[in-house]
């Protein structure tokens, strides 16, 4: 479908791809990987057609689509969020406005033998068609089930753009473009924005509806979750691991093994080389053998070994000051925005070593409660914060409050006590601030790299309460891990609101979910609550409309004891359900095509020139036969389907 050939970029005499080809093929689900700063945001806008590289060929056929959705973007304007997803389908539209027109030209025409009739009939014939195939008889059930599964309430369709926040601008930029569905779909970091319930939907749309992908994402669960191939870009070059990303980070490990072995094994080739020709430089005897071994060491294509991976770095916090049993203590707590509510009636203690996650769509109230948690809102109700609680607080615009007068080594220099100290340079290393970047004025960072070095200070900080809001949006997966393992050591309490499953994946043993003004506690890892609350989903298929809500509140209560191999499980059964329903939705999208073409066609046969016309008829037979077999497909797919809810 696409083919990369040669292709090099370079900045100011640094080459950041070097010659590197592949080729995308249909249906490829392919994860870009590689440290910040490798290239992958250059690639993906080259392959978007908003980039030029300096020199190779990107070979796109012409019918191909490309949709792209970059990490940043500035989305404006007074329209509505459906509008503004209506754009998605501007051919469909245009075909919807012109059908009714001719539909009233006809309804006012009495020239029915006329030749002008005859070409407004085969127009009309033409567009209905078209109309159909191209899904416009239901885009509208589209775009709101896809806005839907992004997180938007319904209530938020007739809301203009402009009220909403930059992560939400971003969510209409996504539904825009897979409700395009193009050929060939490029995401950078598109679940930074998301919410965990959102991210399971898109990793179902991508699994089931997208047609070839290419991704950038730090979100590990995600990327194994939706591609089978891994494409790493490290130091220029290109690696092209036709497997998920866990298997890839097996062979990635062999791969490193083997350079540092050839590498180990030429530097000696070298030295001895270099040896000999220091020893016999001014020996006439040896001229000859000198010049040969200085050529032999000029020809020598120098083995590069791929950068260390600092993640395996152990930091450790300081030790957390003593604090009392209950860290925190909620009673019958509500906040509200004037008439809009957040939370009512919110009860919860968390314990002196408890590490908890905050989950739940975006808006639900995660980080108010946090700012309740932090003195920085009012609220009506109880809140209590334990004997001696000293709190270290990451906020997700944390990253303003940095002094940009300091350099990134005098930033954390200014919090670290202790040995801590003597291993400055290797924290920022492992924070990607290694070399000549630890020198770098804050004034200069970009946003991403200001919230890393806010997280380094706080790593630094001796605090016995942690609550970090979003704290790996802009971490990669390496530096993820080094948070992780440092946080799982802590000996105080964690509260982390956060949408990444794999970060949050044996850190957390308790689960607070925000939803319906209601927070509910969930003992238990981050996939023992996901099991649970995917088999409660499965569960209220079953129950009558009345009985839902019930059944949702006393799940709360119940002790969630699967594993997370015993969600992964339960989640492929739930795409199996998926899959079915998706079946069945295209076999009542092929009924209703068929339909609308036979009725085109009983229009044109009632003329005539229709009446008179024998290869209609068997236009009308033929689509009376396929309709036919749809409603048989429709009957087979929509009973296994209920076999399967059952």
């Amino acid at each position: 479908m696409i083919s990369v050939e040669d292709l090099t970029v370079e900045f100011g005499g640094f080459t950041l791809l070097d010659a590197v080809s592949f080729v995308v093929n249909k249906k490829d689900r392919i994860a870009l990987v590689g440290r910040n700063g490798a290239g992958k945001t250059t690639l993906l806008r080259i392959l978007a057609g908003q980039q030029e590289p300096t020199r190779g060929r990107v070979n796109i056929p012409r019918r191909t689509t490309v949709g792209y959705l970059p990490q940043q973007m500035e989305l404006i304007g007074s329209c509505t969020v459906r509008e503004e997803a209506e754009r998605a389908f501007e051919s469909v539209r245009a075909m919807e406005t012109e059908i009714a027109r001719l539909n009233d030209d006809m309804a006012t025409r009495t020239d029915y033998g006329s030749e002008a009739y005859r070409q407004l009939i085969t127009r009309m014939s033409s567009l209905t068609e078209q109309f159909s195939m191209a899904g416009g008889v239901n885009y509208q059930a589209e775009l709101e089930r896809t806005l839907t599964g992004l997180g938007f309430m319904r209530e938020d369709f007739e809301r203009p753009v402009s009220e909403f926040s930059g992560g939400w601008r971003m969510r209409i930029e996504l539904a825009k473009l897979l409700l395009r569905r193009p050929d060939v779909l490029l995401l950078d970091e598109p679940t930074n924005h998301l919410d965990i319930e959102s991210i399971q939907w898109l990793e179902t749309f991508i699994a089931t509806r997208a047609n070839a992908v290419i991704l950038v994402s730090h979100d590990r669960a995600f990327i194994n979750n939706t591609t089978h191939r891994t494409i790493e870009l490290e130091l220029g070059k290109l690696y092209d691991y036709k497997v998920k990303y866990a298997e890839y980070t097996e062979l990635r490990r062999e791969r490193r093994e083997q350079q540092l072995r050839a590498y180990e094994n030429q530097q000696k080739k070298i030295a001895d080389t270099e040896a000999f020709i220091e020893r016999f430089r001014y020996k006439a005897t040896k001229a000859v053998q000198v010049q040969s071994r200085i050529k032999q060491l000029n020809r020598i294509e120098r083995i590069e070994v791929d950068e260390e991976d600092t993640s395996l770095l152990r930091l450790k916090f300081p030790p957390a000051p003593h604090s009392g049993s209950y860290p925190v203590i909620a009673e019958n707590l509500s906040k509200s925005y004037g008439n809009n509510l957040v939370f009512a009636g919110v009860n919860f203690t968390i314990y002196r070593g408890d590490k908890v996650a905050f989950v739940g769509k975006n808006g639900a109230g995660k980080s108010t409660l946090v700012k309740c948690i932090m003195g920085e809102t009012d609220y009506e109700g109880t809140l209590t914060l334990g004997y001696q609680v000293k709190t270290g607080y990451f906020a997700q615009n944390q990253a303003q409050l940095l002094d940009e007068r300091l350099t990134v080594f005098e930033t954390v220099d200014e919090v670290a006590q202790g040995d801590i100290r003597t291993k400055i340079r290797d924290i920022l290393g492992a924070f990607m601030f290694g070399g000549e970047a630890s020198d770098k004025k804050v004034k200069v960072l970009s946003g991403g790299e200001r919230s890393r070095l806010a997280m380094i200070r706080l790593l630094l900080e001796p605090v016995n309460l942690l609550i970090l809001d979003e704290p790996t949006n802009h971490l990669d997966m390496r530096s993820k891990d080094v948070l992780k393992n440092a946080l799982r050591e802590f000996d105080g309490t964690v509260i982390v609101v956060s949408h990444d499953r794999d970060f949050l994946d044996g850190l957390v043993s308790k689960v607070y979910e925000f939803g319906n003004h209601q927070v509910s506690e969930y003992l238990g890892g981050i996939y023992e609550f996901l099991e649970h609350k995917k088999m409660g989903n499965l569960q209220e298929l079953e129950l009558p409309v009345g009985r839902r809500e019930t059944s949702v509140i006393e799940s709360s209560s119940i002790h969630p004891t699967s594993s997370k191999q015993a969600y992964e499980i339960r989640k492929e059964q739930s795409r199996q359900l998926k899959r079915l329903q998706k079946a069945v939705t295209d076999a009542e999208q092929r009924i209703e095509q068929l339909e609308t073409a036979i009725a085109v066609v009983e229009m044109r046969l009632s003329t005539p020139e229709g009446a008179a016309d024998a290869a209609l008829y068997g236009d009308y037979e033929k689509l009376k036969r396929e309709l036919s077999d749809a409603m048989e497909e429709w009957t087979k797919w929509t009973m296994e389907l209920e076999n399967t809810e059952k």
